[in-house]
């Protein structure tokens, strides 16, 4: 069975400085602010949050489907979605503008500046979702305002189920369009930060929204995560990572491997361990999609 993954296709052109950008901000200079930071490593990666979820799943032994739009430079990236046997029945190509493009710049403490360009995510709605016997599960990850809107509004017609995870994507709503999303969605996934938001503008806490849908998760970074369900909180620890060089693309092999998860029906807390599991994995090698997956060390016995 597979897994339709909404979101973005970019290239990441990621760039370290060898500082800390709390030893370069002047918080009382924030309304004049013009800094540069030196950054001698650069290079340039296969992501965005649908390939980097797409990634992960397949890397387990899932089917991915990302459903994206790329611009008239996206052949290469297509082109390396099918040597990996993902499928790309899903994605369009624009022949008039770019594929999305997003620019990291990450500090020594793993703090991350980013500058997002949209380009043919923009146009990522075009591409419409219905029932299809081999779709099991959805996900809605960050992407175009009007793909995110209308791509929730598919899953539920469709009767697939699905996972709202907002992301970056979190700021483009208000609090009614938040709450319809949360109201259309099976489960709810947010990093403590963008909790707090949509608390903020729903109005609803984290077990209001848990009450709203069969699962909530609040990622906590290395701290774990907070698993909802029904009102109760339950706290998933996190795992050590052999080292810490690249926090990029944590996040979405967090989401695929949840995906993972729920497509087996497994129980929501297993698929955050799982998850925390591969996100220390990833944590450990430079950009998105360079890890490689044991399957037999993660408790993955069969897909």
């Amino acid at each position: 069975m597979a897994a339709v993954i909404c979101g973005s296709l970019a290239f990441d052109t990621i760039m370290t400085f060898e500082g800390r950008f709390a030893d370069q901000i002047l918080p009382d200079q924030l309304h004049i602010l013009n800094v540069s930071f030196l950054v001698p490593a650069l290079r340039r990666d296969f992501g965005g949050c649908a390939g980097n979820i797409a990634y992960a799943l397949n890397a387990l032994g899932g089917h991915a489907l990302p459903m994206a739009a790329v611009g008239s430079d996206g052949a290469e990236y297509i082109a390396r979605l099918r040597e990996l046997g993902i499928g790309t029945e899903f994605i369009r190509t624009l022949d008039d503008t770019y594929t999305a493009q997003c620019f990291i710049t990450t500090d020594l403490a793993n703090n991350q500046i980013t500058a997002f360009h949209p380009g043919a995510m923009q146009k990522a709605h075009l591409t419409k979702i219905a029932a299809r016997d081999d779709i099991r599960i959805g996900i809605i990850s960050p992407d175009g305002r009007d793909a995110m809107l209308q791509h929730a509004e598919q899953f539920k017609v469709a009767g697939i189920p699905f996972v709202f995870d907002p992301g970056q994507g979190l700021p483009m709503f208000n609090g009614d369009e938040l709450a319809r999303f949360i109201d259309q969605a099976d489960w709810v996934t947010v990093n403590d930060y963008e909790g707090k938001m949509l608390s903020d503008r729903t109005g609803w806490d984290s077990a209001e929204i848990s009450r709203r849908v069969r699962g909530l998760v609040v990622t906590l970074g290395a701290e774990g995560c907070e698993v909802w369900i029904d009102g109760e909180r339950t706290h998933v620890p996190g795992v050590t990572p052999e080292a810490i060089v690249d926090p990029t693309g944590c996040g979405d092999a967090w989401r695929g491997a949840l995906l993972f998860g729920l497509e087996r029906n497994w129980s929501l807390a297993d698929c955050a361990a799982l998850g925390n599991k591969l996100g220390a994995l990833k944590i450990a090698q430079r950009g998105p999609q360079n890890y490689t997956v044991d399957r037999l060390a993660l408790g993955i016995l069969q897909a």
